[in-house]
């Protein structure tokens, strides 16, 4: 089983969508995925309730609980958990410790990149991370990449020891998919294409 951490010191950066569409293009690939949604807000575990008449359903588990890995399936085949808002790596030891990737996602200001900088300076320190058995990649979120602001931010995140694994631009259709419990994946329209192919960078960076 395969685990993946969404995480974040900085709120409000696409972080429940970034993992709710792996969860989804997850199930539609016929694993039987598990969304842990470890913030208290449960914005995950709401998209995961809209969801459950799908085929493609992904089961919600309550992160916030001590015990949460008790309630994960022996047969699950996907972990993908979302971290708590503005969580620190102390706050995130327990996810860290199940994790094989973390996933960071990043917006194109200078003031989320900075408080990005003390969040990835942390992660460095934890042992698995320290250690190369958890990966850690970049991603870009709600670029324009027409965009000076957005040209610059990418290239203060490739200066990073961690890789830009998706580059994601700003759309409007992220807002609207997460409140009834789909995804980009569950549609085939030639405009989604297009979409869908932002994220081939990082879905090939998890199946490493």
């Amino acid at each position: 089983m395969k685990t993946v951490l969404v995480a974040s010191s900085k709120g409000g950066v696409g972080k429940t969508t970034i993992a709710t569409h792996l969860a989804a293009q997850s199930a539609l690939t016929g694993l039987s995925t598990v969304l842990v949604d470890a913030d208290p807000q449960g914005s995950s575990t709401r998209w995961a309730e809209r969801r459950a008449g799908l085929q493609s359903a992904v089961l919600p588990i309550d992160g916030t609980r001590r015990n949460w890995q008790k309630s994960v399936p022996e047969d699950a085949q996907r972990l993908v958990i979302d971290a708590a808002a503005g969580a620190m790596r102390e706050d995130l030891d327990s996810h860290l410790d199940a994790a094989d990737v973390v996933v960071v996602p990043v917006q194109p200001s200078v003031l989320d990149i900075d408080a990005t900088v003390n969040f990835l300076n942390s992660l460095a320190k934890h042992p698995r991370v320290r250690k190369g058995q958890t990966r850690v990649g970049l991603v870009g979120n709600r670029l324009k990449p027409w965009t000076n602001a957005s040209q610059q931010a990418l290239d203060l995140l490739k200066q990073w020891p961690y890789p830009v694994v998706a580059q994601l631009r700003d759309s409007q259709a992220y807002v609207m998919l997460t409140g009834l419990g789909k995804s980009l994946f569950d549609y085939n329209s030639a405009q989604v294409r297009q979409h869908q192919e932002d994220w081939q960078p990082l879905l090939r960076w998890l199946k490493k």
